[in-house]
């Protein structure tokens, strides 16, 4: 073989291997434009859907009542909503006495009179004082509000569907054309007769504009009532719909229900006691300036009002509030769907399982479910002290006035001096106590009017002996004040 076949025969493999190597480039590149035009596309697409996380399945409207079609478009959102319906266990009881053969609930929740038998005392000769249970899902708003014996053995307005009904349905079904006059009847008409227009619990409808899915409020108490409330802070002709930022709106869904309310004349109007402010003695004072009573206390024969529910104006005197954290971040906190991110629709408490604990406070807190848990458990039990002390000097006050009472031993002056102090004392208690959080929603503040609940009582005491308390006195050296909430808009 000569040097130049030699040469040729070197030259092949080397040839060759040039020509695999071109062909792995080719390859990588080809490998690597389409992972690069894959993730290009996926991020264009995530984009999409972000920009547009649903898709309208079915046309809705403001006739579209049944949360199932709405969640249709938004399935993800309908189905925390149903799960609303999932019971805590420590919680749930066999529905062993229903009060009337329609109730065929097969179980409800724990009696708050059995595990708190003074709240028979304060509310005695009032509808509560028959049956008053834990509070479970929205799910069953309507029906457990429908079976309480406080509703079927006793006679109730129609203004008390305001918060357990989804509430467009019913103004429409009584008058489609002026959903004021709607209003005005349901809450007048016979609770027996209104529920009758009801087609269920709250829904989709209730909180969300059909056509743009935006935060809307739908209950006109509460755009009369916050209304009220901004006059009070200088904010006047507030306009909830209009004049509400995001963040307000993302509390105000939820304070549509979760408030103190009484029911103002002959008609029954749903109305919230905010023209004078939000705090507990701005209540009181609204309801002596108006001359308000919810019933006559059967052993004392007292004036008393009965405290509902004022999660809302509790939660405006804490630290949160002032911090701008809305109800929907706890108890609706943000969750990935896909590219996008929604709000868990199972409303629900924080603390019902480490994952929400993560969800919802270790967004903003640098700490461990654990150690979450414990401050919540510490700040709960420091409440739940100062109630079993304000209770107690409650219970003392109503005793010592049946006492006297019965033995002719106090003048008319210094029992009417006494049935006010009563009258403060358990408003404040029932307020705290009827608020759901424990205290948590505002620590200080809550231990702080507990505080004040026993001062009032123990004056009540030395009322009845004869020796002079300042009413304003005792109000005065708790000095409370409203906390002021960011992100208003004037």
């Amino acid at each position: 073989m000569n040097d130049e076949t030699t040469k040729e025969a070197t030259k092949q493999p080397a040839r060759r291997r040039g020509g695999v190597t071109q062909v792995v480039l080719l390859l990588v590149v080809a490998v690597a434009a389409a992972f690069v035009t894959w993730l290009l596309l996926d991020i264009t697409q995530n984009k999409e859907q972000s920009a547009h996380p649903w898709t309208a399945v079915v046309e809705i409207d403001d006739s579209t009542y049944d949360p199932a079609v709405w969640g249709q478009n938004w399935p993800a959102q309908y189905e925390g909503f149903k799960a609303t319906a999932e019971m805590d266990p420590e919680n749930k009881v066999p529905n062993d006495d229903p009060s009337v053969p329609e109730d065929t609930r097969e179980f409800k929740t724990k009696s708050k009179l059995a595990l708190e038998p003074r709240l028979v005392s304060i509310w005695k000769g009032y509808a509560f004082s028959v049956e008053y249970n834990e509070p479970r899902g929205h799910e069953y708003m309507l029906e457990d509000q429908k079976f309480v014996k406080r509703m079927t053995d006793f006679d109730q307005p129609g203004a008390c569907l305001n918060c357990h009904v989804s509430l467009p349905q019913v103004l429409d079904s009584l008058n489609p054309e002026d959903s004021a006059d709607a209003w005005a009847q349901m809450n007048k008409l016979p609770y027996s007769e209104a529920v009758q227009h009801a087609g269920g619990p709250i829904a989709c409808i209730d909180c969300h504009n059909p056509e743009t899915m935006e935060l809307r409020v739908s209950r006109p108490a509460f755009m009369e009532g916050i209304k009220a409330a901004k006059a009070a802070e200088g904010i006047k002709d507030f306009d909830v719909n209009r004049d509400a930022t995001n963040e307000e709106m993302r509390t105000y869904v939820c304070a549509q229900c979760h408030v103190e309310y009484y029911f103002k004349g002959e008609e029954k109007t749903l109305t919230f006691p905010w023209t004078k402010g939000l705090t507990v003695t701005d209540a009181i004072d609204y309801y002596d300036e108006a001359g308000f009573s919810d019933f006559t206390h059967a052993d004392t024969g007292a004036e008393v009002i009965k405290a509902q529910h004022p999660d809302f104006e509790t939660w405006s005197q804490g630290i949160h509030a002032e911090n701008g954290v809305t109800c929907a971040d706890c108890h609706m906190p943000y969750k990935r769907d896909g590219a996008g991110k929604i709000s868990d629709h199972q409303v629900q408490t924080p603390m019902i399982d480490d994952a929400q604990i993560n969800a919802s406070c270790l967004t903003c807190h640098h700490s461990s479910e654990a150690e979450m848990r414990g401050r919540v458990d510490e700040i709960q039990q420091r409440w739940s002290d100062a109630r079993d002390v304000a209770f107690t000097a409650v219970q003392d006050l109503i005793d010592d006035i049946v006492e006297q009472r019965e033995a002719g031993t106090v003048s008319d002056e210094n029992l009417a001096k006494a049935y006010d102090f009563q009258r403060k004392a358990q408003f404040i208690v029932d307020y705290s106590v009827s608020e759901n959080s424990r205290g948590f929603h505002a620590p200080q503040y809550s231990v702080s009017i507990l505080n004040m609940a026993t001062d009032y009582a123990r004056s009540g005491q030395l009322a009845l002996r004869g020796i002079d308390v300042d009413t304003q006195r005792t109000a005065d050296s708790y000095d409370i004040q409203p906390v002021p909430r960011p992100g208003a808009k004037n």
